[in-house]
């Protein structure tokens, strides 16, 4: 589905290039003008979050996500959880609305206990509270708590998503427009989710590339709501000097202004990419390397 999702948003761009128009007017034409985004804060293992939250207000978010926990076994102490209380209220009180991403790392016992200690505190979302195969414990989670529960990067059609839509059970859909099938199906999944009153806020830590597209469909999909970008991600930052930004002739177009992109303009995706910066990265570019957790005993934890 990875492949086929580059092939549709390559030929959605080549179409609308062709004809001289900015992708989104091919999909029915725009509904807003400008893009609600944010970044991320912290790391696989967050820890002091408020220089980061800071800096991100200072680029003009107003909003951030980050990973609620670390790694956290089946069954692992309350006080496990108590840091992430913390980071929840220090990063609010900055003036910052906050989504927490669970990643699937926790097991329902955990997972039950961290939304009742969050909810006071008024998360944005909780994401993937839990793993999208356990959608009989997604679904009693969702009874439990009146946080929005946003999921998606793991799910890749509308097949794959209609169990959720039906159960009632998810609040915001973040399909990866890069593995879900490209602009073609998003569009569909997007439509399907309007119809039950969910929301749509596309997961994209990715490149310029695929930010554009999902801006694309962000602009002409009356239940979006949110964009994630991945400016200075842990990802990125820990591979070295490159970002977003590097690979766009203009990265102006990527400036936050009070929590917003101003929406994409030109022709096709909007960008004009770099493409001789991005063969000569090629040429000495290594692999990216799967993560991992593993817990004290040597067992292997949900990264």
């Amino acid at each position: 589905m990875s492949a086929l999702s580059g092939l549709d948003i390559a030929l959605w761009d080549l179409f609308s290039r062709r004809l001289n128009l900015p992708l989104h007017v091919l999909l029915g034409g725009a509904v807003r003008h400008k893009i609600r985004v944010y970044s991320w804060i912290g790391g696989d293992r967050p820890d002091d979050v408020e220089a980061a939250a800071r800096e991100r207000y200072a680029q003009g978010f107003r909003a951030v996500k980050m990973n609620a926990t670390s790694d956290i076994d089946w069954l692992d102490s309350p006080s496990a959880l108590s840091t992430s209380v913390e980071r929840c209220r220090t990063v609010k009180s900055l003036g910052l609305d906050v989504g927490l991403d669970f990643h699937g790392r926790l097991h329902k016992p955990m997972a039950k206990q961290l939304a009742r200690a969050l909810e006071p505190h008024c998360p944005l979302f909780i994401e993937e509270p839990l793993l999208s195969e356990h959608s009989e414990g997604i679904r009693q989670l969702s009874s439990l708590t009146t946080i929005p529960i946003a999921l998606g990067e793991r799910l890749y059609s509308r097949w794959d998503v209609k169990r959720f839509l039906h159960d009632t059970s998810v609040d915001v859909l973040q399909p990866d427009i890069s593995h879900c099938g490209g602009i073609s199906e998003i569009r569909r999944i997007a439509s399907m989710a309007e119809a039950y009153d969910v929301a749509i806020a596309p997961h994209c830590p990715l490149g310029p590339i695929a930010l554009a597209a999902c801006m694309q469909v962000d602009m002409c999909t009356p239940n979006f709501t949110i964009q994630e970008m991945g400016l200075q991600i842990h990802y990125n930052t820990e591979a070295g000097a490159y970002d977003i930004l590097n690979y766009v002739k203009d990265p102006s177009v990527w400036d936050v202004k009070d929590g917003y992109v101003e929406g994409l303009r030109g022709v096709g995706l909007g960008i004009e990419v770099d493409e001789e910066e991005v063969r000569s990265v090629a040429k000495t570019a290594g692999a990216w390397a799967p993560k991992g957790f593993l817990g004290p005993d040597g067992s292997i934890r949900e990264w």
